[in-house]
């Protein structure tokens, strides 16, 4: 009797706790993810780089060196300063309140888009492998090395998803802000990091990105927090 009266408080504990992990699993999988697997699909969203050895990959190398070249010394530090991708580098757009620390909700917002939609730009860049400039011409001398592939650029992708979603929490700054936002991916060119083509290739995967994101409810629900914090900066 002892044995079964175990039993069945063992298999009711049982059943409980597999009821609270049903209950609880979605709301964590809410909390984690803002995009579902596979979205969105850069390699059938984007057009295939030029192929290697092409005249098409040799003018985006020409306009590569043209770029390089001509840079003055002010865009060259600001590309490096650049190189970074926070978004405080929207604080000329912004506002000076724009620090760290001073919007939480917003700083952890983004940390989270950062994290989401780091696997879908990986994806594409394997995919295609695409050398950089300076693995395709020697001669380029630039800061630091990458280790990733170059097609579509990070810098541009996560550039344009910063600036789409400041955007939306400061629309009264959107011109501004999505001026800074291009800005971080022509800065790789400017570098030697990028052909042009990889920039504007990120600009598309960052749309879709932003779209994916605002049909998300987590992100949603994220998003109008983040809302009520700036507006509370505003009174």
């Amino acid at each position: 009797m002892i044995l079964a009266a175990s039993h069945r408080h063992g298999s009711r504990g049982r059943a409980l706790a597999i009821c609270l992990l049903l209950l609880v699993a979605p709301a964590l999988l809410a909390e984690t993810a803002y995009l579902p697997p596979g979205h969105p699909d850069g390699v059938a969203l984007l057009a295939p780089p030029p192929v290697p050895g092409s005249a098409e990959e040799a003018a985006d190398l020409a306009s590569v060196r043209a770029v390089f070249k001509g840079r003055t010394s002010a865009e060259h530090a600001r590309a490096i300063k650049d190189e970074n991708l926070s978004i405080f580098l929207f604080e000329p757009a912004i506002g000076p309140f724009l620090k760290p620390g001073k919007l939480p909700k917003t700083e952890a917002l983004f940390q989270k888009v950062k994290k989401d939609i780091t696997e879908p730009i990986n994806a594409v860049k394997d995919y295609w492998k695409r050398r950089r400039p300076y693995q395709v011409d020697r001669r380029f001398s630039v800061t630091s090395l990458e280790n990733d592939y170059g097609y579509p650029s990070a810098h541009s992708t996560r550039g344009t998803v910063q600036a789409l979603l400041l955007a939306e929490l400061f629309p009264e700054h959107k011109e501004a802000i999505l001026e800074i936002g291009r800005h971080l991916g022509w800065d790789r060119v400017l570098l030697g990091k990028h052909f042009p083509t990889d920039i504007y290739a990120g600009r598309v995967m960052g749309q879709a990105l932003v779209r994916e994101l605002l049909a998300s409810p987590a992100f949603q629900n994220d998003l109008a927090e983040a809302k009520t914090e700036v507006q509370a900066t505003q009174r």
